[in-house]
């Protein structure tokens, strides 16, 4: 129970999701990559979010920021639109959460210093992220999402969802200085 403990404080917006199943999954999917990395959460408060540049950023905190932000989008776009463009709060907020999760398995460190794993060297995390969603029961939506989050994604339609974590998660990634 306290990596459950640890991973909610860490990342407090797993409890948004108002379905209770997937709510659970989402927290037994990153409980998974770390055990499978042999991470524990106050980890992912140290490493950076990405290896493409030297960043200042820690995955946890990208995490939550992309999150929020498709947070703020799903409102923004209820209170204007009344309902002529809904997007799924679970989904997206599910999407959001393990848009990254693969990077558990992706990273590694030694000596301090992070790095590519010999399976991220081979597998990106938007595969390995789809594999421990769907070992955990994550619903294809939701697999959609981090399979399409980043430019491996770029040649299929997205989902309205999908649109809103890649667009965020981008927004994190090119506004940062590496």
């Amino acid at each position: 129970m306290a990596m459950r403990e640890d991973l909610l404080r860490v990342l407090p917006e797993i409890d948004l999701i108002e379905g209770a199943m997937l709510r659970e999954g989402v927290a037994k999917t990153w409980e998974d990559g770390l055990s499978r990395g042999g991470w524990m959460p106050q980890d992912i408060e140290r490493m950076p979010f990405t290896l493409a540049k030297k960043v200042n950023i820690n995955f946890a905190q990208h995490v939550r920021s992309v999150t929020k932000i498709c947070l703020a989008a799903c409102e923004t776009f209820d209170e204007i639109y009344q309902g002529k463009l809904a997007l799924d709060h679970d989904i997206l907020l599910a999407g959001a959460l393990l848009h990254d999760v693969g990077k558990l398995l992706e990273m590694e460190e030694s000596d301090g210093v992070f790095h590519k794993s010999a399976e991220g060297r081979l597998v990106r995390h938007p595969f390995s992220g789809v594999a421990l969603a769907d070992a955990n029961g994550i619903p294809p939506e939701v697999q959609h999402i981090i399979g399409t989050h980043s430019k491996e994604g770029d040649p299929f339609k997205r989902t309205p969802e999908a649109v809103v974590v890649h667009l965020a998660d981008f927004m994190n990634f090119d506004t940062i200085e590496g």
